[in-house]
């Protein structure tokens, strides 16, 4: 490549044929990482750092298996912009540091032509200010907690709805009950985690805004691995609204307490850990023990999202589903959110690029400031100015006969939420 730039540089005192020459090659002149066109023929490679190992491995896999499926579908339908990809991770192992670090070699050693972002807003803050250092777009799908966009970044896109309003369908359910069955006290307990808290506190204060009392608020490291004293606070609470701010080990560990003390409140809703299908409902003792359960996501796979004609890539859900079994077995309820929410990242990317016709990040961010519309697995896709998604909807889930249901919004629900929720078994 260097050969290359101090033979444009001397063009101006070549011969006219020798010009001739030069221009054949030009297209070899100032071609850096990131920023090629569609002429070569050497497969695109994108680089992505996921937690495979740490507090954030579980959902770090599914983030994984979401980015491999849309590469191996891209790949198979002729790549992107006539060229394969290939995608070069990294384990972050859940660290902060080592995520910057990740990227870091990605872009500056590796030359890698695109990035995809993480899992959580933990790694995704620091990852996007490390790829903004270079230029560099990325698209994610699962770090959309408020911080990420107050850094005064232009290179980060969330394409899931952002993450403070999680919890607004379902407080909006709550309150749309009669008086004399809301619950009148409640409990929160979160992580202290961007993805987390700031659902957890929105949520509060909306219900607080209502009269539902608070009985109990707890922020707790995310380093916490013991998480016996955070659910008996809850317990001595006896608040009738549970609503926790967790990942997946917190969730189950709080379960089996409320069971094991016979705490049954009317209704429990937690951010993340129900979605994960069995990977939540075996260490709790089954399907059964999760009847009655929320969670609030952008996703799930009876949501009809049907494919855009004519858009790169735009799938309809039922088909990503029928892929994602075909490739990693399994059911359609055992499918993480997070799995699609990386595909529709990496969706967002291809439309962006196929779109601009070039792999020129500059181009791309441009382009995804745009206001433009793109189309995903989990629905629509626009971005304001912070680079969040505003056409994205957040459905409230629920644990019901052994399955994921949607039941709020009403137009898109598929059952009645159950309320208050039946007794452990």
């Amino acid at each position: 490549m260097e050969g290359f730039h101090a033979l444009c540089s001397k063009a101006g005192a070549r011969s006219i044929g020798l010009l001739v020459v030069i221009v054949f090659l030009f297209y070899g002149c100032g071609s850096t990482a990131g920023s090629s066109g569609n002429q070569s023929t050497t497969p695109i490679k994108i680089g992505i750092s996921v937690p495979l190992s740490g507090d954030f491995s579980a959902d770090g896999l599914a983030t994984k298996q979401g980015y491999e499926l849309w590469a191996d579908n891209v790949n198979a339908s002729g790549g992107l912009l006539g060229r394969k990809i290939t995608l070069d991770f990294a384990n972050d192992g859940s660290d902060t540091n080592q995520v910057v670090t990740d990227y870091q070699k990605f872009i500056a050693t590796d030359h890698v032509d695109l990035v995809l972002g993480p899992y959580s807003t933990l790694l995704t803050k620091p990852a996007s200010k490390e790829a903004a250092r270079y230029g560099y777009a990325m698209l994610e799908g699962s770090g959309g907690g408020p911080s990420v966009f107050t850094q005064g970044l232009n290179n980060v896109f969330d394409a899931s709805p952002p993450i403070v309003s999680q919890m607004n369908g379902f407080v909006q359910y709550i309150l749309s009950l009669p008086a004399s069955e809301r619950p009148t006290t409640a409990a929160y307990e979160t992580e202290d985690d961007p993805f987390t808290q700031p659902m957890i506190d929105q949520a509060k204060a909306q219900l607080q805004a209502a009269g539902i009392k608070t009985v109990d608020y707890q922020v707790y490291s995310a380093e916490t691995t013991d998480f016996t004293p955070v659910a008996q606070r809850i317990i001595n609470s006896n608040a009738q609204l549970v609503v926790l701010g967790s990942m997946l080990p917190d969730i189950i560990a709080e379960i089996k307490a409320f069971r094991q003390q016979h705490y049954n409140p009317k209704a429990i809703i937690a951010s993340a850990g129900p979605d994960q299908g069995s990977a939540f409902t075996g260490p709790i003792g089954g399907a059964n023990v999760a009847e009655g359960i929320f969670y609030p996501n952008g996703w799930d796979p009876s949501i009809n999202v049907p494919a855009t004609p004519n858009v790169p890539g735009a799938i309809s859900n039922a088909q990503f589903v029928q892929d994602f079994i075909k490739q990693f077995g399994g059911t359609a309820q055992d499918i993480s959110a997070d799995s699609p929410e990386a595909y529709s990242a990496a969706q967002v990317l291809q439309q962006a690029v196929e779109k601009v016709g070039s792999l020129d990040n500059s181009k791309l961010i441009a382009y995804l400031h745009s206001g433009a519309t793109f189309y995903t697995v989990q629905g629509r896709v626009q971005f304001d100015k912070t680079g969040q998604n505003t056409a994205g909807i957040v459905y409230v889930f629920q644990w019901q006969g052994g399955q994921v249901k949607v039941v709020y919004p009403p137009a898109q629900a598929v059952a009645q939420p159950e309320y208050p929720k039946p007794a452990w078994p």
